[in-house]
């Protein structure tokens, strides 16, 4: 059966293209860098931020897959730009020739597999943020005031630091602070009959106010902060409840998470999309190169035109192999010997 996609290349067709594909090997290592660079600074949030995302959420797998595919990219590119540098020096392609189809092979299941895989996460994970981030940030909104339960001791101080740093307070907005208690028991006076009051009105014999934790106060609000009986219009004159944005964060931190983590994933996305890009490319250019350059027997400074191809007869060669008819080099004929004449 005839090759697939058979390409003739002369000499110095077989010389631009090794030259494209040296090109080609850099910028899949740049990119395979990238990669590795976005996917880790994705792991490094997720690591202060996956606190506030429920346990079953899977988002984290994605900067994980990210980045093993990564630096199989970057391991391509490297491999790719050595392969077409050696493909124009005689002297140093015979040691080439045994490791291109393993590195093609690996390249195209382990390198193309992987970069396919991480694009899936990149392109279905993010949807399952908004339900993590809802059941996460609910959690830690119940554990704020368990400052001396075991596992939950730093449950406050992360909380605290989230809204701080994203400029956001509660899960939605302020108010979902009135519907949990985030006072801890042991600052409570059980002698205070207004303490009293508010725990057997509730249900649950929780501790609720209309306040909220300092960490919810903007700073750069004109006035002291208000933090306690904010639903009554009547405990503080000149604080409009309307215009809460006046003295606190205005923004949930689901809202805030929710886009910042999305934007990470969007950013390592396109990165995985160029990579994958650039990893068919090298790829491609690699194999007709290999194939071009077997033809040739490995002379590869023969003048003689040769044909590059993807698959040799209908996908029957196994690419571990070369997928290539190795043809061995053409010998020199001795001259043939003139008998020598007799005398007469």
């Amino acid at each position: 059966m005839a090759p697939v996609l058979p390409l003739g290349l002369p000499l110095q067709s077989r010389i631009r293209l090794a030259q494209g594909l040296w090109l080609l090997s850099r910028l899949l290592a740049l990119a395979g860098g990238l990669t590795l660079l976005c996917s880790s600074h994705l792991l490094v949030q997720l690591q202060y931020l996956g606190t506030f995302l429920a346990p079953s959420c899977p988002f984290s797998a994605l900067p994980q897959v990210a980045l093993v595919a990564g630096a199989v990219a970057l391991g391509t590119g490297l491999g790719g730009a050595g392969a077409s540098r050696a493909s124009l020096d005689a002297a140093r392609y015979p040691p080439w020739r045994g490791v291109l189809g393993r590195l093609l092979a690996a390249g195209t299941v382990g390198g193309g597999g992987l970069l396919v895989f991480a694009l899936g996460l990149a392109l279905g994970l993010p949807m399952s943020l908004d339900e993590g981030l809802e059941e996460g940030l609910g959690t830690a909104l119940t554990r704020y005031k368990d400052t001396e339960v075991p596992g939950h001791c730093h449950a406050k101080l992360l909380m605290d630091e989230l809204q701080l740093r994203h400029h956001c307070c509660g899960r939605h907005g302020y108010k979902d602070w009135f519907g949990v208690q985030w006072v801890s028991n042991r600052y409570l006076d059980p002698s205070d009959q207004d303490v009293v009051n508010r725990i057997q009105s509730n249900v649950e014999g929780l501790y609720l106010t209309d306040g909220v934790p300092f960490s919810c106060c903007n700073p750069h609000s004109p006035r002291p902060c208000l933090q306690s009986q904010l639903s009554d219009p009547y405990a503080h004159p000149l604080f409009d409840p309307r215009q809460p944005n006046l003295n606190l964060w205005a923004q949930g931190c689901h809202q805030v998470l929710l886009g910042h983590l999305q934007s990470l994933a969007s950013t390592l996305g396109s990165m995985l999309a160029v990579t994958f890009l650039l990893q068919a490319l090298v790829l491609l250019s690699l194999r007709y190169l290999q194939t071009a350059l077997e033809g040739l027997g490995g002379v590869i400074d023969a003048e003689e035109e040769t044909q590059g191809y993807l698959f040799p007869g209908g996908l029957k060669t196994a690419w571990l192999q070369g997928g290539v008819a190795h043809r061995a080099a053409p010998e020199k004929t001795p001259p043939e010997e003139v008998p020598p004449k007799e005398l007469g």
